[in-house]
């Protein structure tokens, strides 16, 4: 069974920095595209990263390029999400999610397994 477990989430102030970690247990993490979506109160799941099998290829949201960074650690089952230069309207769930196909998607349909989600609150 696939589990993906998120860390590091908190509260911090905007313009602040937090760093997000998924480990994921009983699979094959390498083979696996992996991607961070958010989700606020009332709204759909929004797509924020992926990452490709190998790390060789990254999408992002409009909203965070250039701010957020997405990374793997095939040797280490996580995938991570450095945000930068964070803003109040960051403020959400952040679920990491692990794919079939390798591709890493910005569809949450393209995504089989999902992990609990972890708070992000950033103040103004």
């Amino acid at each position: 069974q696939v589990r993906l477990v998120e860390s590091g989430g908190g509260l911090v102030q905007a313009g602040g920095s937090l760093g997000l970690s998924c480990e994921v247990s009983g699979g094959t993490f390498s083979s696996r595209g992996m991607g961070w979506f958010r989700q606020t109160p009332g709204k759909e799941r929004e797509f924020v990263a992926a990452i490709n099998w190998s790390g060789g290829r990254t999408n992002y949201a409009d909203s965070v390029k250039g701010r957020f960074t997405i990374s793997r650690d095939n040797g280490k089952d996580t995938v991570y999400l450095q945000m930068n230069s964070l803003k109040p309207e960051d403020t959400a769930v952040y679920y990491c999610a692990a794919d079939l196909s390798g591709l890493g998607d910005y569809r949450p349909r393209s995504y089989v397994y999902w992990g609990q989600g972890t708070q992000v609150t950033v103040s103004s």
